[in-house]
């Protein structure tokens, strides 16, 4: 399956949605809460968010299989919602979102939270060189684990947006 990674428009909205409530629920499998945001937004709010908002999207056979945003905030990129259809997992398409939303925002310091139970994000998230700093609690079921990731311009020029391989060999 060719997956291609471009910005996504407002008019990509609904489908975002859609797919973001349907990766979502394994995170409220691993919760016992289905009221986790990501599962209630609406889709006026998901509009909005393209208001300040960078979305990316990966399409697959003319549908999105993953999505990822991220806005400037306090002189930093914030990230969130990196999903990848269930059944694309696995095939490197969060990465390669994660990859593409570093080089859009080269040279800023990223930030982005999951939850303590979260072990495949987790995982990714460190995989990709992010480090934890923070951890907040939201409920006794819930803490939100806070990653941080500092790249230099130059580091983030010689990955390949496309590939997301190194340009240097």
């Amino acid at each position: 399956m060719k997956t291609a990674i471009a910005a996504a428009s407002v008019e990509d909205a609904a489908e975002i949605l859609e797919l973001q409530r349907k990766a979502y629920v394994s995170e409220a499998g691993i919760y016992g809460d289905c009221r986790i945001e990501p599962l209630t937004q609406t889709l006026e709010s998901v509009r909005e968010q393209f208001a300040d908002h960078l979305f990316l999207k990966a399409v697959a056979d003319g549908r999105i299989v993953g999505s990822v945003r991220a806005c400037r905030r306090d002189g930093r990129a914030e990230i969130g919602k990196l999903i990848v259809d269930p059944e694309c997992q696995g095939r490197g398409i969060g990465t390669r979102l994660m990859r593409e939303i570093e080089v859009r925002f080269a040279g800023m310091v990223f930030v982005l939270f999951t939850g303590h139970k979260s072990e495949r994000n987790l995982r990714l998230y460190r995989k990709l060189g992010y480090v934890p700093f923070d951890e907040k609690p939201v409920s006794p079921a819930l803490r939100l684990i806070y990653l941080r990731k500092e790249i230099s311009t130059s580091a983030a020029d010689s990955v390949n947006s496309e590939t997301g391989k190194s340009n240097s060999m």
